[in-house]
């Protein structure tokens, strides 16, 4: 049981990690730069906030498993 949450654990560890690079990143692009989101297995173009707002969240809810995970062990 351990070993799975603490595979749990790590996967959201690197969840996390990856949604904060994209909003980083994304936080450095010029305003005229073409964004993609991936939406299932298809790429649409659309803003720079609007990418940020759903990589952020993306993190949020991350975050909160992480935290339900971490309560749960303790």
């Amino acid at each position: 049981m351990a070993s799975v949450s603490s595979n749990r654990n790590s996967d959201l560890s690197k969840q996390l990690r990856s949604h904060e690079v994209a909003i980083a990143e994304l936080n450095n692009l010029s305003s005229s730069r073409a964004v993609y989101q991936r939406n299932a297995n298809l790429f649409f173009r659309t803003s720079i906030p609007t990418a940020i707002t759903t990589e952020q969240k993306q993190l949020d809810s991350v975050k909160a498993n992480l935290k339900i995970l971490d309560s749960s062990s303790s």
